[in-house]
Formats: structure tokens, C-alpha cells, sequence
């Protein structure tokens, strides 16, 4: 990553460029537009759920638990039916859509075979599909801003350098993901530090804009409440100890998960074979699901319980449904599913961390579990992505942390981002 928040264009300030006319207003523009997006997807996921497990999802009722357990399972497998006929429709009978990375690189992104696609995979996350959400609002502003440029072009709007087209992209993107989480700064770190890698006051100012205004347009019907709740929000020095322990763990677990994810991205299902795939995955799901519906959706549900829990009992339920996370998430995704990988990294480091926490308890008083879940999963979110600012700033935004958080979270994602990046480049 590049940084430089001084950066000139030209020997002059860049805010006194035409150019830069058109840049703060495509900036506004795309925000209010992909805000509008990630609120239409989030009241869908709302109606599949309803539709599908009759429940609403909330911080507090995170899980499907009032369902019927052969409601669960027949969700699941129904939705991954469905979602493999589109899927295999979308990759075999039209343009085939294209990712983020390659869209930045200057290819087209299909309109209606993208729009399928988003809404295809918040359809499975409703269903029960293990699998992040995520993705989808991201991929949705990217195709926004490339769809805004055009319409620029057309109209012999000014044309930015190919930099900010790239800039545009991004923002849009990161903006999406805070217009779903209510999150501007990890929206912002997403489109600097994950894609465009490069920090400077112009890509800074872009995003964060973009990002602020996606974000109080898809607030404007579920409001600005945490996604995770976490009662014990002051961290005291004890998180210190408890980070040189977890950390490593984290930092291994979260490298081992990141080459989990690129080995079923590398050989996942493009051709026929998703039509029997994909529903063999949604069975497994659904069959887990039957007995530990935690395990249903982007893990937010796995994580809630996590920081919720209190008692030794749990280590074991815990454990086991880290593993079926892992197993369920990569071979969805490996079986032709397409979705984020954010939220159930989350799902997973919560559980490690409250693990941890349970058997330190024992021996270091004050011992908070919600807190060791919370660092779990900032520290082996930061190791599986490798983006630590994002990492940091998405569980201060998603779980409203105040700022004695910091510090602990941010010596946490130095040492497992350290660990995880010496691992993966072995």
C-alpha cells in the first residue's frame, strides 16, 4: 500500500481541478445510489427470511431458533436448489459476471447477469447458505460506478483519469458494505487497503465521503444499532495478557482459513456439475443446521453466541461449530456459491477467542468471554484478510466498542497479521 496524504496532481491542488468537480459529484451521486442499493438488499434478505424460516434476524435473535428444525433443513436445501439453477444459468448460458478485481482492471461488469447475481446470493445467505453476505453490496456498488461513468460519457461529462474511474470503483464498493453494516471507516479501509491500495487525502476523502453518505441512506430503516452486542465494552488491562495468547492462535488459524477460502475460489464449480453440488452442500447444511442452527447464514449468529457465552459448558459446543463453520462455509463456496468471507472469518475467531477465554478464566480473575470473543474475531479477521485496519475498525464500527478497544484490538491484529503473513508466504 502506498501512503501519501499529501499528494499533488500536477503541481497544483487537486481540489481545483475540473476534474475534481466531477469527482466530488460522482462522489455524492454514487453514494446516495449505492446506499439506496444496500437498503433494498437488506429489506430482501429480510423478506427471504421471513419467507423461508419465519423469523426476523436482529443482534438479539441472531439465529432461526423458533424455526421448526425441518424448516431449517428444507431452507437450506430448497434455497441451494434454486440458487444452483441460477448460478449454473448465469455461468453457462449468458456473459458470465466478473469480479471486483478484474472490474478495476478494466473489464465490463455485465448489468442484469451482476444484479442476478447479488440478489442470488443474499437469496441463499436468507435461506440458511453458509456463506457472507458481504459480497453482494460490494459488487453491486462496483457495477453502479461503472454504470455512472458510463452515463458520464455519454453525456460528454468531463472524463477523470483512468486513477479515479479506479477510485470510483472501489469507493463504491467499500461504500457498499457500509451502507448494509452501517459501517463509512470500514468501508473506506476496504476501498484504500483491500482494492485500491493506496492511501492518500484523495483516495481518503473519495471513499470516506461515499461511504458516510451509503451509509445514513441504508440506515434510514433499521437505524444505527450494533450488529454484535456486547455488554462489557470497557476492556481493562487483562485484554493485554489475554492478546499475546490469542494473537498467535489467531494469526495461525486465520492463515490456515485464508488458504481454506483460495483453494475453494480456485476450484470452484463453473460448469453442470453446480446443478448436484450445491445442493449437496445446502443438504450438509441443513442437516447441521437441523441440530445447531447457529451454523445458518453469514455467522453472525456463531459469533452472538460467542460473546454470549459464560459457562465451560460451552467449550465444546463451541469447538464443534468452528469446525462446521470452516467445513460448511468452504465447501459451500468450493460446490459454486458465491459470498463473502468476512463475516464468517468473524463467526470463527469469536469462537476461538471465547474458548480461550473460558479456560483462561479459570486462572486470570475478570476474565471478560464477550471481550476474548470480540478480540477472537478482530485478530483472526485481520490474519484471514490480511487487512488490519479494516479488520480493527470493522469490530469497533459493527459492535459500537469504545475506544479503551483500541489498543488491546490493535497490538491483537499487529501480532496475528505478522503471524499470518509470515505462514502464507512460506
Amino acid at each position: 500500500m502506498i501512503f501519501d496524504l499529501l499528494q499533488k496532481k500536477d503541481g497544483q491542488s487537486n481540489w481545483h481541478q475540473l476534474q475534481n468537480i466531477v469527482l466530488a459529484v460522482s462522489t455524492v451521486v454514487l453514494g446516495v445510489i449505492v446506499g439506496l442499493s444496500s437498503l433494498l438488499l437488506s429489506l430482501f434478505l429480510e423478506v427471504i427470511e421471513h419467507f423461508f424460516l419465519h423469523y426476523e434476524e436482529t443482534a438479539k435473535f441472531p439465529a432461526p431458533v423458533g424455526a421448526a428444525p425441518i424448516d431449517r433443513l428444507l431452507s437450506v436445501v430448497v434455497g441451494g436448489v434454486i440458487a444452483a439453477v441460477i448460478w449454473w444459468f448465469l455461468r453457462t448460458k449468458t456473459t458470465p459476471t466478473i469480479s471486483i478485481k478484474r472490474a478495476l482492471a478494466g473489464e465490463r461488469m455485465p448489468f442484469w447477469q451482476t444484479v442476478i447475481h447479488v440478489v442470488t446470493q443474499i437469496f441463499y445467505v436468507g435461506t440458511g447458505g453458509s456463506v457472507g453476505r458481504e459480497l453482494a453490496p460490494r459488487e453491486a456498488g462496483a457495477l453502479l460506478a461503472q454504470k455512472w461513468e458510463d452515463l458520464c460519457d455519454r453525456y460528454h461529462v468531463p472524463k477523470l483519469a483512468a486513477e479515479d474511474k479506479r477510485l470510483l470503483i472501489t469507493a463504491a464498493a467499500g461504500a457498499g458494505f457500509a451502507g448494509i453494516y452501517i459501517a463509512p471507516i470500514t468501508g473506506m479501509f476496504f476501498s484504500v487497503e483491500v482494492l485500491f491500495k493506496k492511501l492518500t487525502l484523495r483516495t481518503v476523502g473519495v471513499s470516506l465521503t461515499m461511504s458516510i453518505i451509503a451509509m445514513f441512506v441504508g440506515s434510514l430503516v433499521k437505524g444505527f444499532k450494533p450488529y454484535y452486542i456486547l455488554t462489557d465494552v470497557k476492556f481493562s488491562l487483562v485484554s493485554f495478557v489475554f492478546v499475546l495468547i490469542l494473537a498467535p492462535l489467531s494469526g495461525l488459524a486465520g492463515s490456515w482459513f485464508r488458504k481454506f477460502f483460495q483453494w475453494a475460489e480456485k476450484h470452484q464449480t463453473k460448469d453442470n456439475h453446480i446443478l448436484w453440488q450445491l445442493p449437496v452442500a445446502a443438504i450438509l447444511t441443513g442437516i447441521v443446521a437441523y441440530f445447531f442452527p447457529e451454523i445458518m447464514g453469514n455467522g453472525r449468529s456463531l459469533a452472538q453466541l460467542a460473546i454470549n457465552s459464560h459457562q465451560l459448558t460451552m467449550l465444546v459446543i463451541l469447538v464443534v461449530g468452528a469446525l462446521l463453520k470452516v467445513v460448511v462455509t468452504v465447501l459451500t463456496i468450493r460446490a459454486g456459491a458465491s459470498g463473502g468471507t468476512l463475516t464468517p472469518s468473524i463467526a470463527v475467531g469469536g469462537a476461538l477467542g471465547a474458548v480461550l477465554s473460558l479456560i483462561l478464566a479459570i486462572w486470570i480473575p475478570g476474565m471478560s468471554i464477550g471481550q476474548g470473543a470480540i478480540l477472537g474475531a478482530g485478530t483472526l479477521l485481520a490474519a484471514s484478510q490480511q487487512a488490519p485496519f479494516m479488520a480493527m475498525f470493522m469490530l469497533i464500527e459493527i459492535c459500537h466498542l469504545e475506544s479503551s478497544a483500541l489498543l488491546p484490538m490493535g497490538f491483537g491484529i499487529l501480532i496475528a497479521t505478522a503471524v499470518s503473513k509470515k505462514i502464507l508466504s512460506d
